[in-house]
């Protein structure tokens, strides 16, 4: 794809929840890279945390100010970032979402990401399989994203459940009284020492846990390092999903069993792509009519693999982290 017009004058942006996270990190990169490589000028931004839903309203005002042709968003709040959203797209701006979808999603042109329901199913599925007829009895807790639950936390977190084999109750929405084999629930912020001070809280209540959902690698990381502090971890089944080198790291040296790949440089290049072809041609990508999502894959990493669930070992994980 060729530069466009006047194409040093092209301004695009991108807004991440936060600059901290290594996944955001590798999606910013990415989308350097290409906006290079097409020759467009990206500007970015991020929340100071993950909620942080008034960092992103202002940072799109800006963008709109600036006469950008659109922007790439990970909202940190599903819902309430709609109604900037909409003015953005109102004032001629393509809006293309990455990793997190928009509650609705058709509020944004296009999103490109993992299919997190997918991904939550995948580990939910190698855990139950792993335990056999102790899944049944299992205890678990979980380590989730934020009070707010955007679509991410709901997403990965009830296609655990499924693919666990727990109905949940409410597909957009998460509790513990789902099953009486939840015995504890915390959010994280995705952040490491979020992941320990949840499930330091968890221990209190429930001192015995056999499976640990994770929201993402960080928080998986922190709650392994408060199992281990309180002598708890022998044992846990600890699964997550983002599949950052770190985290493939830890599959490989035992400390998480399984963790759902993506892909956040890849989800970067296709949403510059996206927006430069639309200021070219004018023309909005197309793809499940109505929904207009592109899934950008993911792929269950262990080193155990289990029977009807596919996997690639840490080996062939570390090879791709991050695409």
């Amino acid at each position: 794809m060729g530069a466009p017009a006047h194409a040093a004058d092209t301004i695009i942006g991108l807004i991440t929840k936060t600059n901290t996270n290594p996944f955001f990190v590798k999606m910013k990169e990415g989308a350097e890279k290409k906006a290079k490589e097409l020759g467009v000028t990206l500007q970015a931004y991020a929340g100071k945390a993950d909620g942080d839903n008034d960092g992103e309203v202002a940072a799109i005002e800006e963008l709109i100010a600036a006469g950008a042709k659109g922007f790439m968003l990970v909202p940190s709040d599903s819902s309430a970032i709609v109604p900037t959203v909409e003015k953005a797209r109102k004032a001629g701006l393509l809006v293309i979402v990455l990793d997190t979808p928009l509650d609705p999603i058709n509020a944004a042109d296009a999103t490109f990401a993992t299919d997190n329901f997918k991904a939550g199913e995948l580990i939910g599925q190698w855990a139950k399989a792993t335990l056999g007829d102790k899944a049944k009895t299992a205890k678990i807790a979980t380590l989730d994203l934020a009070p707010n639950e955007p679509s991410v936390d709901y997403l990965r977190h009830n296609g655990f459940l499924t693919g666990f084999g727990i109905p949940v109750k409410n597909q957009k929405h998460y509790a513990q009284s789902d099953s009486a084999q939840i015995v504890g629930s915390d959010v994280t912020a995705g952040a490491e020492e979020g992941g320990r001070k949840a499930m330091e809280n968890i221990l209190q209540k429930a001192p015995d846990i056999d499976v640990v959902y994770a929201i993402n690698e960080p928080a998986a990381a922190g709650g392994y390092s408060a199992l281990k502090a309180a002598g708890k971890d022998k044992g846990v089944l600890v699964v997550a999903i983002d599949g950052g080198c770190p985290g493939v790291k830890s599959v490989k040296e035992g400390i998480i069993g399984a963790t759902s790949q993506q892909y956040p440089l890849l989800m970067a290049a296709k949403g510059v792509e996206a927006i430069v072809d639309f200021v070219k041609t004018g023309k909005k990508p197309v793809s499940t009519p109505g929904l207009d999502f592109f899934d950008t894959g993911a792929t269950l990493i262990t080193d155990h693999p289990v029977p009807g669930v596919k996997s690639i070992d840490s080996t062939e994980g570390a090879k791709l982290c991050w695409g």
